[in-house]
């Protein structure tokens, strides 16, 4: 048995896209807090967040899109779902271990602009594609951008 429960949590995100003159992929990439203890500053990622009872995984990815991004997107395709697990202190202050899917999927730009995300991203902006993979924090998502920059280029 586990020192401590396990849930289950569901987030769906997206990788967000926009094609410049000239033909450049850009991606919208967001700036977040780091979470870890003891760690200073900010962290890239792709926008996502979790699912809401009810609420269909593609759905949950536009909002995240539109909350933390500050764009509205179409749905072109599913890009992938990952899963991980990670150990949080919740508000009472016991532990609890996350078994986490997050369902990412691929975004054509609509309109808005990226200085318009919410209070929890400190920052937002259009990044070329290839250097994004670069610049994220975690390798699932470098994966999940890199297979979204195949399906973008067919």
């Amino acid at each position: 048995m586990p020192p401590f429960p396990t849930k289950d949590q569901t987030s769906a995100g997206g990788v967000a896209y926009r094609v410049r003159d000239g033909g450049a992929v850009e991606v919208a990439l967001v700036s977040v807090p780091s979470r870890k203890a003891g760690a200073a500053g900010s962290r890239w990622q792709l926008p996502k967040g979790i699912v809401e009872p009810g609420e269909p995984p593609e759905a949950a990815a536009l909002r995240e899109v539109r909350e933390e991004a500050g764009i509205d997107c179409a749905l072109v395709a599913p890009v992938e779902t990952i899963e991980y697990w990670y150990v949080a202190t919740e508000r009472g202050g016991g532990r609890v271990r996350y078994h986490k899917r997050v369902h990412f999927f691929l975004f054509r730009y609509q309109s808005g602009d990226v200085a318009d995300h919410d209070h929890e991203v400190d920052e937002a902006r259009w990044v070329d594609a290839a250097e994004a993979e670069g610049m994220l924090a975690f390798p699932n998502e470098r994966k999940v951008v890199a297979k979204a920059r195949e399906m973008i280029e067919r």
